[in-house]
């Protein structure tokens, strides 16, 4: 009996990984941390004794939520998270985080928009937009009353409502304003970069914590705001890269990786939205790299390009 139930334990929370990995990665944005917690959570499924549970999905999803919410309150006190860091880039396939709901729940704007908020803002959100809870159980979890989760709901639902509009372009125009972009930068053409970005666009970079440098270029610490002198920077720096580069679908997303002698050295991804890039976001932090690429050697080369 006890052999049938471990492996009915086992189909089961197998079936419902996706589901505790897609809600770890958003919580956390780093998917190596979103794989240990999913693997704590199976051990206190395992050992859960002799009780019942009518609802799996609901309690492995509370477990994940609660050790998340632990790991993020720790990280803070060890000082771990930086201003500057942007969430890791995967291809959702190859990190186990296909089965979504929605593409744009997992795509890197929506991400950068999540990390905005306190982790119980991020919780109360996944779990009530994406995962169906109600307030009474969300609560229990963000140690609110079913009324403060609500307040926490819309002030969650705020803060990234402006940028959800960068989120929905459809995958034609994002795929051809990144080549467009990516030519332009290739060219040096400052005023080509100009003109696809929009006026308020937005560039962030991570550099890891040792900070990248590309020439006599170190990676911005500050998001660097504005058409023009974001365009003036990506020409500048991809004047001072040669890399090559290969096209990958990121975060269910167009996007790029670089190599360098066989390995992953960045990832570029856009936000997109009435014609033009509202966002760009590239990712040369080499530790959390290992999602967005196969190994070089099976990818498809690209001419040498040049990246900021």
């Amino acid at each position: 009996m006890s052999d049938r139930r471990d492996e009915a334990d086992l189909a089961t929370f197998e079936s419902l990984r996706p589901d505790m990995l897609s809600l770890a990665y958003r919580m956390l944005g780093d998917v190596g941390r979103a794989q240990d917690l999913v693997q704590e959570a199976w051990l206190r499924w395992h050992h859960r004794s002799d009780v019942e549970v009518d609802n799996p999905k609901a309690f492995l999803v509370t477990v994940v939520t609660r050790l998340c919410l632990n790991e993020l309150g720790a990280a803070r006190v060890r000082h771990e998270e930086r201003s500057d860091r942007l969430p890791e880039p995967i291809d959702l396939a190859e990190a186990g985080i296909d089965r979504v709901d929605s593409l744009e729940q997992v795509s890197m704007a929506f991400l950068v928009l999540l990390e905005r908020l306190t982790p119980p803002e991020r919780a109360v959100l996944l779990l009530h937009d994406v995962f169906d809870f109600p307030h009474e159980e969300i609560a229990k979890l963000v140690m609110r009353s079913a009324a403060g989760c609500r307040k926490l709901l819309e002030r969650a639902r705020h803060h990234v409502a402006e940028g959800r509009t960068m989120i929905r372009a459809s995958r034609e125009e994002h795929a051809r304003l990144l080549g467009a972009f990516v030519a332009a930068a290739t060219r040096g053409d400052v005023a080509g970069l100009a003109e696809l970005l929009a006026a308020d666009a937005l560039l962030i970079t991570d550099g890891g914590r040792q900070g990248r440098a590309v020439g006599r270029f170190r990676n911005l610490t500050q998001p660097l705001r504005g058409a023009e002198h974001i365009a003036a920077f990506v020409a500048a720096t991809a004047r001072e890269s040669g890399v090559r580069f290969v096209e990958r679908e990121l975060n269910g997303q167009p996007a790029l990786v670089f190599f360098r002698d066989g390995e992953p050295v960045g990832a570029l991804l856009l936000a997109v939205a009435e014609g033009k890039v509202q966002r760009v976001f590239f990712h040369a932090d080499r530790e959390r790299l290992r999602f967005a690429a196969t190994a070089a050697a099976s990818a498809r080369r690209h001419p040498a390009s040049r990246t900021p």
